[in-house]
């Protein structure tokens, strides 16, 4: 008698374990941040047991090292061996195939998963890693109480690729200083969910972050403070290509900002001479959150060959095609004085081969060919930049500023443009904001995080998410395949490979967590 119960306990245990996986990876399948363009679930599951082979079919050196960031993901839960043979044959294992496929782009990829194989199509190396983070979510999460062993992938079929070409966040690291630990898990956040661009905000009224050899007291002054009067910090020019290459190797192009002629006090206090008139008091470094008040002496020949000098080290150590020249909130530089130095900024820019990028208050000049506007505030703005011929990074203040409050409880931020909940940073269409900036003008999505009130990692996590995924799913899915409804299922489900991975995010009143 005890034999027959124990043994029926036994199948009912098995059962319901087995119940529970499938539950898990068709939660998973069903949950993918962002939204990928078409997903469908077909029958079966592909077991993740021990001595799954990896196959890349060229023996391309980036596909291969895509391949080894797939072994490590799926490392907790199966032994994988990463092989470059090519299997045409293939009855089992997974395999990475290049494929040409006009659809795809440079981009997108194709996700194959079967009770016995996986394979990942791609055109191009960004392809296979972006298939590798829909793949990280197609494991379902990982905790103490659910164990790490016999999971399963729900079998389904991936076609995938972005609606925009630009992606991504930037990081204020002038008014609180941010260490290459911390800037690469940031950039670790932004790949995660398949964005390619991270905006380093370099310079600014509280600190200069980037080593320019030619100008040392940059950093050795300007560098030595930040908001609250701390230590401040910057970026050896080694440090900043060690930054570059972290990002490349995860498909994200840096695009630095240095923020001029207005936010330049950090510069003023360095070199006096950046004044219209030396013989004034130095400035004094500053540790205060009020913008406005400084300029670059925009008819001192002396300060174009500063800005010169800058431009000349950065470009050459920035790969990416982009320079970003700031413009924004230049309230005591002299209206014409503004438009006559962005005239003359905007060709040093392009003759060391680089794309400018400004806030849209640049629009306000005449714009270089290729000049992008980021908008943030006034909408006229970037109906000027479109005027001119200008495309537009979307980043509208009341939507996607990473440093407003989520709500009047908030502790960490502000609350100047906006209270930003999660349907607020979710519910928006870039195309449909502004009057006179269409579809075909908008290259993409940055949301910034500017850091007055943010101190820590943890800080900068708290602010990220989970709205980062709003942002991410509104640069890679398309319109029609969008909802709020839907999307705060998704979320609910997606906070438990949030805690998986021990973020620390806004538990959103709105969303009912799981």
């Amino acid at each position: 008698m005890f034999k027959v119960c124990f043994s029926v306990l036994l199948s009912m245990l098995i059962f319901s374990c087995a119940n529970k996986r499938k539950r898990m990876a068709d939660d998973a399948f069903l949950n993918l941040i962002p939204k990928p363009v078409s997903a469908y679930r077909t029958q079966g599951y592909f077991e993740l047991g021990s001595g799954i082979s990896v196959y890349v079919a060229d023996g391309n050196a980036r596909v291969l090292y895509i391949a080894d960031i797939l072994a490590k993901i799926l490392k907790p839960v199966t032994n994988v061996k990463i092989t470059t043979e090519k299997n045409d044959r293939l009855k089992s294992g997974i395999q990475f195939i290049t494929v040409n496929d006009s659809l795809l782009g440079t981009e997108g990829y194709e996700l194959q998963i079967t009770d016995s194989f996986i394979t990942i199509k791609a055109q191009q190396p960004a392809g296979f890693f972006y298939a590798v983070q829909t793949m990280r979510q197609l494991v379902p999460p990982r905790n103490k109480n659910n164990g790490t062993k016999d999971w399963i992938i729900a079998a389904c079929t991936i076609k995938d690729y972005p609606l925009y070409a630009i992606r991504g966040s930037m990081l204020d690291v002038s008014r609180h200083f941010f260490g290459v630990d911390d800037v690469k898990k940031y950039i670790d956040h932004l790949a995660a969910y398949k964005m390619n661009t991270f905006h380093m905000h370099l310079s600014d009224d509280q600190g200069w972050r980037i080593e320019i050899k030619k100008w040392p007291k940059l950093t050795q002054i300007g560098g030595s403070t930040q908001v609250g009067g701390g230590k401040g910090g910057f970026y050896t020019q080694e440090e900043y290509k060690e930054i570059i290459q972290y990002a490349a190797q995860r498909f994200i192009t840096v695009i630095p900002e240095i923020d001029m002629p207005g936010h330049t006090n950090a510069a003023l206090a360095s070199y006096p001479e950046l004044n219209c008139n030396p013989k004034d008091p130095i400035p004094k470094l500053y540790t205060g959150t009020e913008v406005g008040f400084s300029t670059l002496c925009t008819t001192n020949e002396k300060v174009y060959a500063f800005v010169e000098d800058v431009i000349t080290e950065l470009a050459a150590l920035t790969p990416g095609p982009y320079l970003h020249i700031g413009g924004d909130e230049s309230l005591v530089t002299p209206k014409e004085e503004y438009i006559k130095f962005m005239n003359r900024v905007q060709p040093i820019v392009t003759k060391y081969g680089k794309q400018v990028i400004g806030w849209d208050e640049i629009a306000t000049a005449t714009l270089q060919p290729g000049t992008i506007a980021q908008h943030w505030a006034d909408t006229l703005n970037p109906v000027k930049a479109v005027a001119q011929g200008a495309k537009i990074i979307m980043s509208p203040s009341t939507r996607v500023y990473l440093d407003m409050q989520y709500d009047s409880t908030t502790k960490l931020g502000l609350n100047w443009a906006s209270y930003i909940e999660i349907d607020q940073s979710y519910n928006w269409n870039p195309a449909a904001l502004v009057n006179g900036v269409e579809q075909s003008a908008i290259v993409g999505i940055i949301a910034p995080l500017w850091t007055e009130t943010i101190v820590t990692m943890s800080d900068i996590e708290y602010m990220l998410f989970p709205r980062l995924l709003s942002y991410a799913e509104i640069g890679w899915s398309p319109l029609a395949n969008r909802s709020w409804d839907e999307y705060k299922n998704r979320l609910a489900h997606h906070g438990l490979y949030l805690k998986s991975q021990n973020i620390n995010f806004y538990k959103s009143l709105q969303i009912n967590w799981k």
